[in-house]
């Protein structure tokens, strides 16, 4: 068995199953629906979110308490030496923060990796992390490699609806009330630890080709000369986000574009139908 183990969020889009798959460990990140707390993948499915958020029940994001961190990270320290961490974004959520306050107890085996990267991006860094214990690699080669590739990541995110933008206060109740009667779709980035508008246009079409023009961008540019790994990210139905990788890979020839469900911190705030698109590259140890 590996000396280090890994430990994520369920902001990785990684669900309890495939974490026993993968030998790692997952905190389910809590979501209150009208006063009742859920877990992420626990007693909370997705066909269950979304029901909740389409009846306008009142959904909002929590952080873990602190005692379910630590038991995660109890139960990992009886099979190995050390812990390396890996919580969504430090600019996304405090969760980083109080992970770092309570691995301070832990006398250095525990160490918290804010590599600034949330869904598609968090996976690909979990993946990463793996490959480099399962080739001996130590936990501190481990750690430096991760911080030192938290920025080489992208994501961008369009809507079908501007509801949950509104509710979150990223658009105001007359913008989003005009954009929908126009059919404006706002295109939304996550570069390092914010999340940020990128541009506004007409229709889902536009949408998608503006999400593609930006990666490709970042592909020929910010990671000319480094391998990238490529994938699709979606609330949208399975049939949808079939055709939108296939828009993907139409688009990015050779490259193996991967799936997965955007995770319901993200979804809590796009709602149902909306698409996304994200690349890092591959970590060169």
């Amino acid at each position: 068995m590996a000396r280090t183990a890994v430990v994520t969020d369920s902001n990785s889009g990684i669900s309890q199953a495939e974490a026993d798959a993968l030998g790692i460990y997952v905190v389910p990140m809590p979501f209150y629906i009208d006063g009742k707390m859920c877990l992420e993948g626990v007693d909370l499915t997705r066909a269950d979110f979304f029901d909740a958020l389409e009846r306008d029940a009142d959904v909002t994001t929590s952080q873990p308490s602190p005692s379910s961190i630590t038991d995660v990270w109890d139960r990992a320290l009886a099979d190995h030496d050390d812990v390396l961490h890996f919580p969504m974004s430090s600019g996304l959520s405090g969760t980083c923060a109080t992970a770092e306050a309570l691995a301070a107890d832990y006398g250095g085996h525990v160490r918290v990796v804010d590599n600034k990267r949330i869904s598609v991006p968090q996976r690909f860094a979990i993946n990463d992390a793996l490959a480099m214990i399962n080739a001996g690699a130590n936990v501190d080669k481990v750690e430096r490699v991760m911080m030192r590739e938290a920025l080489e990541a992208s994501i961008y995110i369009t809507v079908d609806t501007l509801k949950y933008l509104r509710r979150g206060g990223r658009v105001t109740a007359a913008g989003a009330a005009l954009g929908t009667v126009l059919g404006i779709k706002p295109v939304l980035q996550i570069q390092g630890d914010k999340l940020d508008a990128f541009a506004k246009v007409r229709g889902m079409k536009a949408a998608k080709k503006t999400m593609l023009d930006a990666l490709e961008a970042d592909v020929n540019g910010r990671f000319a000369g480094h391998e990238v790994r490529i994938a699709a990210a979606y609330t949208c139905s399975d049939e949808e986000a079939r055709e939108w990788v296939g828009e993907i890979e139409e688009r990015f020839p050779g490259h193996a574009v991967t799936a997965d469900p955007l995770s319901l911190s993200i979804a809590c705030h796009v709602g149902r139908g909306a698409v996304g698109i994200g690349c890092c590259r591959v970590v060169d140890f």
